[in-house]
């Protein structure tokens, strides 16, 4: 149990972390924020429970196939809001938007024999 909560309050300080700084500078903010922190913290959460660096390299592998169709949401979020759409509705879009390139992503890669 207070593994759990150590991941959580370590999970949930990166956030908090991220959004103060990004308050103050948003190019830091974000610097930090596109770095893998979640994958990491995750793939060492797995490790540490599982001891399997089978199951950590599949985590990496499919973290890597999905990191391309999430760049739709860095491309389409800006350029809603930009356009004066308002901010829920423009992240709104843009989250239907990536789940739609997600949706495409595994299609394709299962065509391609690829397995997640």
């Amino acid at each position: 149990m207070i593994q759990i909560i150590i991941k959580i309050l370590l999970s949930s300080g990166i956030i908090v972390l991220v959004s103060e700084i990004a308050k103050k500078n948003s190019f830091l903010g974000g610097l930090i924020a596109s770095i893998p922190l979640v994958s990491i913290l995750a793939m060492i959460w797995l490790y540490l429970d599982t001891k399997n660096v089978e199951t950590v390299s599949a985590l990496s592998t499919s973290i890597l196939w999905l990191v391309i169709p999430s760049l739709a949401l860095f491309i389409s979020l800006p350029i809603l809001l930009k356009s004066g759409i308002d901010f829920y509705m423009s992240l709104g879009i843009s989250i239907l938007i990536t789940m739609g390139c997600y949706w495409v992503t595994i299609l394709l890669l299962g065509k391609m024999g690829i397995k997640l």
